[in-house]
């Protein structure tokens, strides 16, 4: 039976690369926020952009459902920072018949700190495609922001190192 696969983790702690691998393997599709605001609004960050991702993300937990009703697993490449986004879309999918895994991708701080960087030199080169580029602002937003899963919320840890 086709399940959604929910990627939890902070900015820039590998969940898009390791939902890219899922995917592959899964054959699975992935619903991403960061593509989406990106094709609709270029990732301009105006007041009106956390609304804007809040409706982006009604609109793709929908589609989660319809997509895995036809019988093919889906990726929703997010984040789920906080604990009540993750109990928000567990209640959704469950609410909908719909089976589902928390993936989460652990990352140790100078792993996250050499990711931030060189995500940025990509974005400097024009090489980003969605990804934002992390300042000191959003870096310490998410630092303050983000819930790190307890275990009990979680199907399964990614530890992303090198």
């Amino acid at each position: 039976m086709a399940e959604v696969i929910l990627m939890c983790g902070m900015i820039c702690s590998g969940k898009s690369f390791y939902a890219k691998k899922l995917a592959e393997e899964k054959n699975a599709v992935i619903l991403s926020t960061d593509e989406a605001t990106k094709i609709l609004i270029n990732n301009e960050q105006g007041d009106f952009y956390l609304e804007f991702v809040d409706k982006v993300n009604l609109y793709l937990r929908k589609k989660a459902v319809d997509i895995v009703k036809t019988g093919t697993d889906v990726i929703l490449d997010w984040g789920f920072w906080t604990r009540e986004d993750r109990r928000s879309i567990k209640t959704y999918l469950s609410e909908n018949g719909v089976n589902y895994s928390m993936y989460f991708i652990s990352i140790s701080g100078p792993d996250w700190e050499r990711n931030i960087r060189e995500r940025n030199t990509r974005i400097e080169k024009g090489e980003g495609g969605s990804d934002f580029y992390v300042d000191e602002g959003l870096k310490n937003k998410v630092l303050s922001v983000f819930e790190a899963p307890s275990e009990s919320e979680i199907d399964c840890v990614i530890v992303n190192e090198r």
